[in-house]
């Protein structure tokens, strides 16, 4: 079985100019989930799928393959999560043959535990009807959204019972930059998640944390720092 980590880390950010080399605790965004990776039992190669040379070089510099630059067409800011996927796996089909798994990182979300990896992994290893394994954060928080008429309502009419947090129902927020495998049929027609799914809950409030400005920045890096020296 052969299983690919696949990282998207596009030169062109907006918010956060060059956000991708910006240093987090002593490491450029980009080492991050490349080192989680490399901790994986399982993985058998990490890929950062870029359009910028200096970033193809940190990346390969932390033991990252780049085997291509990514193309303009998808390296802007409308530029989706999923056709990004599908080029990179197509591109690495064409040079090393099939993958079997791929995995979904983002250098953004960098409050995973790497022992994620080798449990989604190991989860679909295990379950052949499984198309995806990803991260997800339980909360009991109530949520509203606009309907066709434009008034409020509950997401869930089940949200109007309120009761004590320690027998009350739950949802999960998706959080697939932090951990996600999926079976590579899926990314070749465009698609990151399938519906036959297994969610890993956590409740670490951190993986909250989402990189995209210097306020974000400097909020990770006083919770990283935190959480290596065992404060949180």
């Amino acid at each position: 079985m052969k299983v690919v980590t696949f990282i998207p880390a596009r030169g062109g950010s907006k918010g956060l100019k060059k956000k991708n080399l910006k240093l987090l605790a002593g490491k450029p965004l980009i080492a991050w989930p490349i080192l989680h990776a490399l901790k994986s039992k399982h993985v058998d190669e990490v890929v950062v799928t870029t359009d910028d040379k200096e970033i193809a070089k940190v990346a390969k510099d932390f033991g990252a393959n780049i085997p291509f630059l990514r193309p303009e067409s998808i390296a802007g800011d409308l530029a989706t999560t999923e056709d990004t996927l599908k080029h990179a796996l197509e591109q690495y089909e064409k040079l090393y043959g099939e993958v079997d798994l791929c995995i979904f990182l983002t250098c953004t979300d960098i409050f995973r535990k790497p022992e994620w990896i080798d449990e989604a992994i190991e989860i679909m290893i295990n379950n052949n009807d499984l198309e995806s394994v990803f991260s997800g954060h339980k909360t009991h928080k109530n949520f509203w959204q606009k309907n066709e008429n434009g008034k409020w309502e509950r997401l869930k009419d089940w949200m109007a019972s309120y009761s004590s947090r320690q027998i009350r129902r739950y949802i999960v927020r998706e959080d697939t930059g932090l951990c996600c495998v999926s079976r590579p049929y899926l990314w070749r027609e465009g698609r990151r998640i399938g519906n036959r799914v297994e969610v890993l809950e956590n409740n670490d409030f951190l993986t909250a944390v989402d990189i995209h400005t210097k306020e974000d920045l400097k909020i990770a890096e006083l919770l990283l720092n935190m959480r290596l020296s065992g404060d949180i």
